[in-house]
């Protein structure tokens, strides 16, 4: 098929060569021979009048033509697959479908756990699988791998896809409860000179949350481990002296079934806010749409819940 003379098959050809910048590797994923992805790319590079791809050393790289095509290529490719995949009519009982929701273990202990249950119950043939926020998660949402990512608003800012605020909870700091004992509260000082638990979701080089916001008191905070993971928290504060930010939500059940004890932050820290993100081709998806209300309604409800809780329970409680 043509398009203002251009051979819209040449498309997913030229969305498997930006993404792969090589000719045999991407004709293993279309499975077709080299000689017929090489011939694609001559007509694609005639077309353009650029040579899209340019050897440098043992490598190919992306002329600055083609590192500007990439995103609406790869964008035109997922909306045309949604098209042809949704049915007029959505009925949850009897679709058969699967998501991918990227989300730290923090939101499925506080929130995807109760939207997975009703999810089962309104619709038992779609399958939630929720991975752990990888490393280069922006550059796998970007590649259409990902179809909701639920992450804190200083990340999901960077993506210009459709997003909403979903979620909001405050910080605390975890202590043994023994080590805490003799504390009425917990200062600035009291937190520097401590050991810290740090919680990193990206690799060596991102910041923890609190990092984000911890003011500078001619000390850095001695931090003596990370974990990649909230349900480690207590476990590695249990038994020390050290310390570990926290959100609140999380850390307020923790606390009933681990000896801790919370505190607030002796330093200003924004409130958490945590962003649903969805690629553009999914946002008139029915399906994707009935699963993106189905996770905010149980964020609003709950969100309600964790406002009356925290005024009836302060901070600093065992």
């Amino acid at each position: 098929m043509r398009l203002d003379r251009f051979d819209l098959n040449l498309l997913v050809v030229l969305d498997a060569l930006l993404e792969e910048r090589n000719v045999t590797r991407a004709s293993e994923r279309l499975h077709i021979g080299q000689s017929a992805t090489s011939a694609a790319l001559s007509r694609l590079r005639d077309y353009f009048g650029d040579s899209l791809l340019v050897q440098v050393g043992r490598r190919m790289e992306l002329t600055p033509l083609a590192q500007s095509l990439t995103g609406p290529v790869r964008d035109a490719l997922m909306r045309a697959r949604t098209a042809i995949s949704i049915r007029p009519i959505f009925e949850p009982a009897s679709v058969s479908r699967s998501f991918s929701v990227c989300v730290s273990d923090y939101l499925v202990d506080v929130l995807l756990a109760e939207v997975v249950r009703r999810v089962a119950r309104a619709a038992p043939g779609i399958r939630l699988d929720l991975r752990k926020t990888p490393i280069d998660v922006l550059e796998r949402f970007e590649r259409g791998t990902t179809d909701v990512l639920i992450m804190p608003q200083q990340y999901a800012d960077r993506l210009q896809h459709p997003k909403i605020n979903i979620w909001q909870d405050e910080h605390v700091c975890m202590m043994c409860a023994d080590a805490a004992r003799s504390m009425s509260e917990l200062t600035m000082d009291h937190y520097l000179d401590r050991g810290h638990i740090s919680i990193r979701l990206g690799d060596e080089t991102s910041l923890s949350y609190e990092e984000w916001f911890l003011p500078r008191y001619g000390r850095q905070r001695r931090v003596e481990g990370t974990i990649d993971q909230f349900s480690a928290a207590p476990l590695l504060v249990m038994g020390t002296e050290r310390i570990v930010t926290m959100h609140r939500r999380m850390a307020e059940e923790m606390a009933k079934r681990f000896p801790v004890r919370l505190f607030p932050a002796p330093f200003a820290i924004e409130p958490l806010k945590e962003y649903m993100v969805w690629p553009r081709y999914l946002d008139e998806d029915p399906a994707h749409r009935w699963l993106r209300d189905i996770i905010q309604s149980v964020a609003t409800e709950y969100q309600g819940e964790t406002a009356t809780h925290a005024e009836d329970s302060p901070a600093g409680s065992t």
